[in-house]
């Protein structure tokens, strides 16, 4: 498997690609996996994402998701999944992705581009307040100063007190 993702991330950073040949060999490489290969499947997808292409997108990420991911590729494929429904105009279901991955792990490694996606999502409910309290408290602890004022401000924000 490390072989075939090395192949699958250089095809991602060859950034010489357009959006057609990175679909083209991205379909190359999943065509060495199983039909119902989740890892291939979620490759598929995200190419098919970044053309544009959301349509076909969302169903390969929920046959991913369907099928299994590992944990990190499972967030992955959520964020995406979300992101991509977002776009086509499901924004209460993705909400409820969005919402659901930001509070299954609040220390997990993608946690910050959960709360991002989350944000843009609550941004197109009509949520902006939402939206800015989980921002804020994403980009917290990442300043090298005032991380506890900007918390407790995104906090009563999410409260309705600011």
């Amino acid at each position: 498997m490390d072989d075939w993702q090395d192949r699958v991330d250089a095809v991602w950073d060859d950034t010489t690609l357009t959006e057609q040949q990175l679909i083209e060999r991205i379909d190359v490489l999943a065509s060495e996996r199983p039909d119902d290969d989740a890892v291939a499947l979620f490759e598929r997808a995200g190419a098919r994402d970044s053309a544009g292409l959301e349509g076909e997108a969302e169903v390969l990420y929920r046959r991913a998701l369907e099928i299994g991911l590992d944990d990190h590729r499972r967030t992955r494929a959520t964020i995406q999944l979300a992101s991509t429904i977002r776009n086509l105009g499901k924004v209460d279901e993705a909400l409820t992705l969005l919402r659901g991955e930001y509070e299954r792990e609040p220390r997990g490694p993608l946690h910050d581009a959960v709360a991002a996606f989350y944000a843009l999502a609550l941004v197109s409910s009509g949520d902006a307040e939402r939206a800015a309290s989980i921002a804020l408290q994403a980009l917290a602890p990442h300043l090298p100063r005032y991380t506890r004022s900007v918390t407790g401000y995104a906090r009563e924000i999410a409260d309705g007190h600011a």
